[in-house]
C-alpha cells in the first residue's frame, strides 16, 4: 500500500513538473512552426537533431538510467551513503571521458553520418550541407544531457523528482528565446535554434547543482574504474541496454530516412505530429515509469517478489486508465490544436492538414508505448536488459517492413501508422515475456481497468466530437474563440470521463483524485 502511494505521489509530482515543461515545448514548437514553417530549413534541423537525440538515448536517459538506478539504489539502500557517493563519482568520471570521445568523433564524422541518415536530401541543393552544419553545432548537447541523466538517477534514488523533471523547461525556454532574438544574426535563421539547443543543455545541467548540494552530493573525479565491481556491473548492464535503445532510435532514423524520399515537408509533418504525441507521453507515461523504477529496484533488492507484482500491476493499471482517453483525445483534438497554436505565418493550411493526420496516425500507439515503457522498466529493475533488446530488434524489423509497405500508398501517414503497429507489437511481446518472468498480473492490471474505462471513453468521444464540430478550424486568427471551444471541449470531456470512472469505481482514478485533493489514498 505504501509503495503504491509512493509511486502515485512521485508520478504526480513529476507529471506536474513535466506538464510545465511540455507546455513550454508546445510554445517552442509553435514559435518554430510560425517562424520557419515546414520545409527546407526545418527538415534539415529536425534531421540534424536526430543523431544527437539518438546518442543522448544511448548514453543518457535510456541505457544509463536503466543500468545505473537499480545498482545505485542497491548500494545506497543496502550498503552506505559513502559507497554510493564513490560509485556516482566513478560513473560520472567514466561518462565524461566517454562523452568527450563521442562528441569529438561525431563532429569529425558528421558529413558522412548526415549523408547516411538523410540520403533523400541529396537531390535538393544545399539541404545536406545545412543539415551537416546544424549537426556539428548541436553535437555537444549529447554530453550535457548524458551527465544530466546520471544526476537525475542519483536524485531520484534520493527521492527527489521535481527539478529533474522540470529540466526540459529550460531547454525549451532557451530555444524559444534564441529563435526569437538571434535569428537575424544569421543568413540561415535556423542556426539560432541550434544555438538554443546548446544553451538549453547547459542550463539543464547546471541548475541541478543546488539540489545536489542540498542532499550532500558532491561529485569528484575518480578514475579507479577497475576496482569497483558495481561500476563493472553497470557497464555490463548498459551494453545490452545501449543495443536496445539503439534499436528503438534506429526506428526513428528509419522513419526519417524513408521520409526524406517523400515530398518536401514530410520530415517536418512527422516531427510536429510526434511532438504533440509526446505531450501526454512525457507528462504521465515517462513520469510514471521514472517514479516506478527506483521503487521496483528496491523491491528486487529486498527480494520482495509479491510487492514487485503489485507495483507492476498498479503501474500498468494507471497507464490503462489515463493513456486510453489521452490517445482518443489526441485524435479528436489534432486539427483544433494545430489550428490554435500553429496555423499562421509560415505554417499554412496544407501543413495543418498533413500534420493533423500524422498525429491521428500516431495517437493509438500512446497506450502501447505506455505498456512497453513500464514493462521495460520492470526488466531493468530485475537487471535483465537482454530481453528488451531482443524484442526491440524484432520491433525494428516490423517498423521497417510496415513503413516500406505503407509509405507508397499513404506517404508520411504510412510511416506514422507503421510506428504505431510496431509499438503494438513491442508491447505485446514485452508483456508476454514479463508474465513468465514475474508471474500472472495481466488480468488485474490490464483487462479490468480497461473494461471499466471504456464506457467513459465512449461518452467522452461523443461529447468532445460534437463540441469541436461546431467550429471551423481552418480559419486564420480567431484565437480567443478557438481557445474557448478547444479548452471547453477538453474540460467537459475530462469531466465526463472522470465522472464515469468514479461511477464505475476505477480505484486507480480515485487514488489520483485523492492525491490531488491531498487526502490519504484509500486502502486496497
Amino acid at each position: 500500500m505504501a509503495v503504491k502511494n509512493k509511486i502515485a505521489s512521485a508520478t504526480l509530482v513529476m507529471a506536474a513538473a513535466t506538464a510545465l515543461s511540455r507546455v513550454a515545448g508546445l510554445v517552442r514548437d509553435m514559435v518554430v512552426a510560425r517562424l520557419f514553417g515546414a520545409g527546407f530549413a526545418t527538415d534539415a534541423f529536425f534531421m540534424a537533431f536526430t543523431l544527437p537525440n539518438l546518442l543522448r538515448r544511448f548514453f543518457g536517459e535510456g541505457a544509463l538510467t536503466a543500468a545505473f538506478v537499480p545498482t545505485f539504489s542497491e548500494v545506497y539502500h543496502r550498503r552506505s551513503q559513502q559507497e554510493a557517493q564513490q560509485l556516482a563519482n566513478r560513473c560520472a568520471s567514466l561518462l565524461l571521458l566517454t562523452m568527450l570521445l563521442v562528441v569529438g568523433l561525431g563532429i569529425a564524422l558528421s558529413p558522412w553520418i548526415v549523408q547516411g541518415i538523410g540520403f533523400g536530401f541529396s537531390g535538393i541543393e544545399g539541404k545536406l550541407a545545412l543539415t551537416d552544419q546544424l549537426n556539428r553545432l548541436m553535437f555537444p548537447f549529447i554530453g550535457l544531457v548524458s551527465l544530466l541523466a546520471l544526476i537525475t538517477g542519483v536524485l531520484n534514488v534520493h527521492g527527489h523528482f521535481f527539478l529533474p523533471s522540470l529540466s526540459p523547461l529550460f531547454l525549451n525556454l532557451a530555444m524559444i528565446l534564441s529563435a526569437l532574438t538571434l535569428g537575424r544574426l544569421f543568413d540561415q535563421p535556423i542556426f539560432a535554434l541550434a544555438i538554443g539547443v546548446l544553451l538549453g543543455g547547459c542550463l539543464q545541467l547546471f541548475l541541478q547543482w543546488p539540489v545536489l548540494l542540498r542532499y550532500g552530493i558532491r561529485f569528484r573525479p575518480d578514475f579507479r574504474f577497475r576496482r569497483d565491481e558495481h561500476l563493472t556491473r553497470i557497464v555490463r548492464l548498459m551494453l545490452p541496454g545501449i543495443a536496445g535503445v539503439a534499436i528503438y532510435q534506429i526506428n526513428v532514423i528509419v522513419t526519417r530516412l524513408l521520409a526524406s524520399f517523400l515530398p518536401e515537408g514530410s520530415v517536418s509533418y512527422l516531427y510536429y505530429g510526434q511532438r504533440l504525441f509526446e505531450f501526454p507521453q512525457g507528462i504521465f507515461i515517462v513520469s510514471l515509469a521514472q517514479a516506478a523504477l527506483p521503487l521496483m529496484s528496491q523491491q528486487v533488492a529486498e527480494e520482495d517478489r509479491e510487492g514487485l507484482q503489485h507495483s507492476l500491476g498498479f503501474a500498468l493499471a494507471l497507464i490503462s486508465i489515463f493513456a486510453l482517453p489521452a490517445a482518443l483525445g489526441l485524435m479528436l483534438c489534432a486539427k483544433p490544436v494545430y489550428s490554435l497554436f500553429f496555423l499562421g505565418g509560415e505554417f499554412d493550411l496544407t501543413a495543418l492538414e498533413h500534420t493533423s493526420w500524422a498525429l491521428i496516425c500516431y495517437a493509438p500507439g500512446l497506450l502501447f508505448v505506455g505498456y512497453s515503457r513500464i514493462a521495460a522498466q520492470t526488466f531493468f529493475a530485475l537487471k535483465d536488459t537482454r530481453t528488451p533488446v531482443v524484442i526491440s530488434f524484432w520491433t525494428l524489423l516490423v517498423n521497417a517492413a510496415a513503413g516500406l509497405a505503407l509509405m507508397g500508398p499513404f506517404g508520411h501517414l504510412g510511416l506514422a501508422g507503421a510506428l504505431t503497429l510496431a509499438s503494438f507489437f513491442n508491447a505485446l511481446m514485452l508483456l508476454g515475456a514479463l508474465r513468465y518472468k514475474v508471474g500472472p498480473f495481466l488480468r488485474e492490471s490490464l483487462r479490468l481497468p480497461l473494461l471499466k474505462a471504456l464506457p467513459g471513453c465512449a461518452l467522452m468521444v461523443m461529447v468532445v466530437w460534437w463540441l469541436l464540430s461546431l467550429f471551423d478550424w481552418t480559419q486564420l486568427g480567431h484565437g480567443l474563440e478557438k481557445s474557448l471551444y478547444l479548452f471547453g471541449a477538453i474540460s467537459i470531456g475530462a469531466l465526463v470521463y472522470l465522472s464515469c470512472g468514479l461511477l464505475f469505481r476505477l480505484e486507480e482514478l480515485r487514488r489520483g483524485v485523492d492525491l490531488l485533493l491531498r487526502k490519504k489514498a484509500p486502502a486496497s
